[in-house]
């Protein structure tokens, strides 16, 4: 793949919008002060520091997936509300408000001109980079070959639900979400469980023949690379995306990812 080279610049953004996407995501568009939007490929990153009010002092920066498309006005990010008992800043923060963004960063991206056939897979808010990426290949009007399985909680944690399922059809591409904490009621008939080799044989029989994307949690990503290892799809063909720590798969080890991960943070 012909990489695109980007200026990793520190520019100052103003949150524009902030609304809850689910029950437990937040969704939170920055537009930038001086009018230019970021260039970036579908699946970047950009590091996100607040600003403490009085002192102008930046706060610890963290990692975000983009889910707005490249070139987009504004970018969007998809906020856990609260994690480990600590809530988000951006969760608090009002229209107005403004932060540092630093990037784009990362080499977890995708070309649909030179990658035509993938499987993306996601786990809850790592829907975002495949949200960007879906949203580039409407708007540039590639043809693909793809699948995109989306692991969630509950069926009310599906984020932006309607525009997936419409965009998907739009465009082709087979969208397979599975629920992994199915309740009584929920009216969910659907696929239940957390993603493993036989549900990929299932909806990918063809897998060998397919670039795979992961975006989740650690343990998350882990596992999907593990299944796919156990269909026999080459490791070079396998890139990951671990909520923050961006590598391609084969050049990153776990562990060194989960301490760059203890490192980031939550405000």
């Amino acid at each position: 793949m012909a990489d695109n080279l980007y200026s990793i610049e520190k520019r100052l953004y103003e949150l524009s919008e902030s609304f809850s996407g689910t029950p437990e995501v937040q969704i939170v568009r920055m537009k930038p002060v001086d009018q230019k939007p970021m260039n970036f490929d579908p699946g970047m990153f950009a590091m996100i520091s607040g600003i403490e009010k009085g002192t102008g002092k930046m706060l610890v920066a963290r990692a975000f997936s983009i889910a707005s498309e490249p070139n987009a006005q504004d970018l969007e990010f998809f906020v856990v509300k609260e994690h480990g008992g600590h809530v988000s800043y951006l969760t608090e923060s009002k229209q107005g408000d403004r932060y540092y963004v630093v990037g784009p960063h990362g080499q977890f991206k995708y070309v649909p001109r030179e990658d035509g056939k993938v499987l993306f897979v996601a786990g809850g808010t790592g829907l975002a980079p495949f949200m960007s990426m879906v949203r580039h290949i409407k708007n540039t009007g590639i043809k693909i070959d793809g699948v995109l399985l989306y692991s969630v909680k509950f069926p009310t944690e599906i984020i932006y639900r309607d525009e997936l399922e419409k965009t998907c059809a739009e465009l082709g591409i087979t969208l397979v979400v599975t629920v992994t904490r199915p309740q009584e009621g929920d009216l969910w008939n659907g696929e239940k469980g957390h993603v493993d080799s036989s549900m990929i044989s299932r909806h990918v029989p063809d897998v060998k023949g397919r670039t795979a994307y992961i975006c989740g949690p650690l343990a998350f990503v882990k596992a999907i690379k593990d299944a796919l290892a156990s269909l026999d799809v080459p490791n070079e063909e396998i890139k990951a995306d671990v909520w923050g720590c961006i590598a391609v798969a084969r050049f990153i080890s776990y562990s060194a990812c989960f301490q760059l991960l203890l490192l980031k943070a939550l405000w």
